[in-house]
């Protein structure tokens, strides 16, 4: 049985310019732009990769809409979520929820990008989710 790793997650969107900047803003990390249809946002542990529309066709007709996520979270492991709520509140209006401990011990801010995605940015805070991304 072979083995695999997660490496990159892909959004398709109608407004490249936008949804890359915007990742560019919360990631504080610049994008490698390989054509004006596709970007990447390259983080320590996997790559963030926007396509356009136009990318699609590469695909098959059909194959996935932009801007209609309703099931998919993004998550980011950050050290400090209430400081990272003061600036993520500069980038955006949707926030979903403030700064909340949750059950399962991390702290959590959930906001959406301009396409509507949820965004998760989180911070271990109970000592079993500490050990957990330790």
């Amino acid at each position: 049985m072979s083995t695999s790793n997660l490496v990159s997650l892909r959004i398709i969107t109608a407004d490249m310019k936008r949804l890359v900047s915007f990742f560019e803003e919360i990631t504080a990390t610049k994008a490698n732009w390989a054509t004006e249809d596709f970007a990447e946002v390259k983080l320590k542990s996997f790559t963030l990769a926007i396509g356009s529309l136009r990318t699609l066709a590469f695909f098959g007709e059909g194959v996935a809409q932009a801007a209609t996520n309703k099931s998919l979270i993004i998550e980011f492991l950050v050290d400090n979520v209430d400081k990272e709520f003061e600036r993520i509140q500069q980038l955006t209006t949707e926030i979903v929820q403030q700064p909340t401990t949750m059950p399962w011990g991390n702290r959590s801010l959930l906001f959406r990008d301009p396409d509507g995605n949820l965004i998760n940015f989180f911070t271990p805070v109970s000592k079993e989710a500490q050990k957990k991304f330790a």
